[in-house]
């Protein structure tokens, strides 16, 4: 689903280079769950960027769903980056005059999907917010909100599911929740790179990758199976 092969970006800062990430490989099968951890200003943003087809690297080669990133054009990055990846971030990201399901239609929208409305209705039931569609985010809790922006990720039925710390603005049991919720997702089949700070949920992952300045240091597999 994902191959990366040695993997550079440097990123200038007028005269300095910053070498965000150096020679990184990694190769995701499809239907893995895995999470990415690090110390701030390790790489992992920039990977989950490249992965997420938000940026190009410097050098090396990648591919998402047997497509090479290097031949394809910006509007052909953008149709596969619709089609085929979503999106969960720390800070949720929702628009904040939108209601739950308008959120949710947004992505849909801009896909053509002419379903989008009956779709997001079933999303947001999916994910326990069936009671809540009319309701705007001031009007939700923290994990509430989170649950509306992972049912916005699946709006245009990814096969890639990329969540930039998705628990780190939640309390703990908020925390699990939305961790249940991804473990929900990827029981479906969608592939899940997840990066988190909390050791704990990390370890409850069948794979963990670490990164360290730029690198990757450790790369642990689990012979387990999620319940």
């Amino acid at each position: 689903m994902i191959c990366i092969e040695n993997v550079s970006k440097i990123y200038r800062r007028g005269q300095e280079e910053v070498h965000a990430l150096v020679n990184l490989s990694l190769q995701v099968e499809a239907g893995e769950f895995l999470a990415v951890v690090g110390p701030s200003g390790s790489g992992k943003s920039t990977l989950m960027n490249i992965i997420g087809l938000l940026d190009r690297p410097t050098s090396g080669h990648i591919s998402i769903a047997g497509r090479p990133i290097e031949k394809l054009s910006t509007k052909e990055m953008e149709a596969l980056r619709r089609n085929t990846i979503g999106f969960v971030f720390q800070q949720f990201l929702l628009v904040p005059t939108m209601t739950a399901l308008q959120n949710v239609m947004l992505p849909m929208y801009f896909a053509g999907n002419s379903a989008a409305r009956k779709r997001a209705t079933e999303l947001l039931s999916r994910v326990g917010l069936g009671n809540r569609l009319l309701h705007l985010p001031s009007q939700m809790s923290g994990g509430e909100i989170q649950r509306v922006a992972v049912a916005r990720a699946l709006a245009n039925n990814p096969s890639i599911l990329l969540a930039d710390e998705p628990t780190g603005n939640l309390d703990s049991h908020a925390a699990e929740d939305i961790f249940s919720l991804l473990h929900e997702v990827n029981r479906s089949g969608t592939t899940i790179i997840v990066v988190t700070h909390n050791a704990e949920l990390a370890a409850s992952l069948p794979r963990t990758i670490t990164i360290r300045d730029g690198r990757m240091i450790a790369d642990v597999k689990k012979d387990t199976s999620i319940a």
